[in-house]
């Protein structure tokens, strides 16, 4: 067992964990970085890219992680792999434990271990992610222009992915297992005013359909969650909308959590219940969700953990002098 020390721990390594790490790195608090079950982030299982700021052409996902991991090393940020198991949160230095047995220990904690997007968990989904299949329309909504597509689910995220759709597609389809959504009234008015949106009722997933060869996906074979029908919508995208689950499990009881178990930070800040600990990316907003605003909370978390960091040394030094 080793026990790694550093002034800035971060745990998570997609965009909002690694430009924490690169701000963090640059203050001189030489952070480290346990990359976790999944290094790289969600941008890691993304194929083309398009709006992230500063490329002009598409650039892949994995690449620019990459790109973001390269940096963060170049400017003196150490990665580690391993999974963090175990949390103590109840005094500084923060200490964390690796499934390895590693112990970590951190002045400050940066959480950024991000949301997984929730799916139908079928195979033909599988197989057909990023080739017809996503969970992002602000992501890839783009690359539909003028194509038909559906949006699976019933709740706001749904209503809200549909509508948004409407600005790239002209024929929206919104399929639901039941016959009432879940959705806000006020989105679903404006779902029912859209004339570009269509409603199938009743009905769920049996399974994407394969053009084959490079067609991706080509139809949505759909079962009436009444009657057991079988039914066939053609369509060229299909956009998975049935919410997120933030990677927060290893802070319940631990830290504050909101209803739908995002860590609760101060407003205007990264700041989380505890003192020393920040959180930044997925894992505290579930409202916008994309690689260039979880960069941005990032760098925000390690500007306040390096002003935090000030604070405290004033005051060792201060309490020294007395």
């Amino acid at each position: 067992m080793t026990t790694h020390t550093t002034r800035m721990l971060i745990l998570g390594s997609g965009p909002a964990g690694l430009s924490a790490a690169i701000y963090g790195a640059r203050a001189g608090l030489s952070p480290i970085v346990v990359q976790g079950i999944q290094p790289g982030g969600q941008l890691t299982t993304t194929t083309d890219v398009e709006n992230y700021p500063g490329f002009r052409e598409v650039i892949q996902g994995p690449w620019l992680m990459q790109e973001m991991q390269a940096q963060a090393e170049h400017v003196g940020t150490r990665m580690m792999w391993d999974t963090i198991v175990e949390v103590d949160l109840t005094k500084r230095p923060f200490r964390l434990v690796g499934d390895g047995g590693d112990v970590y220990e951190g002045e400050v904690l940066v959480i950024a271990t991000g949301a997984q997007a929730k799916w139908l968990g079928l195979d033909s989904e599988e197989a057909l992610k990023g080739k017809g299949v996503s969970a992002c329309a602000t992501c890839d909504g783009f690359f539909y222009r003028g194509k038909k597509v559906a949006v699976i689910g019933g709740g706001n995220t749904a209503v809200e992915e549909a509508l948004y759709l409407t600005n790239h597609s002209p024929d929206v389809t919104l399929i639901h297992r039941r016959d009432s959504l879940r959705a806000e009234k006020i989105l679903q008015e404006r779902l029912h005013a859209n004339d570009k949106i269509k409603v199938i009722w009743n009905k769920e997933v049996e399974s994407f359909v394969d053009g084959g060869g490079t067609a991706g996906l080509v139809a949505l074979e759909l079962r009436d969650t009444v009657t057991g029908e079988l039914s066939r919508v053609d369509v060229e995208g299909g956009f998975v909308a049935i919410g997120h689950h933030p990677a927060t499990e290893l802070f319940r009881g631990h830290l504050k959590l909101d209803a739908d178990h995002y860590i609760e930070v101060e407003t205007g800040s990264t700041r989380t219940s505890v003192p020393g600990v920040f959180a930044c990316g997925d894992v505290m907003d579930k409202v916008y969700r994309q690689a260039v605003t979880a960069a941005g909370t990032g760098c925000m978390a390690a500007l306040d953990a390096e002003k935090f960091l000030a604070e405290a040394d004033f005051e060792k030094v201060a309490e020294a002098a007395e």
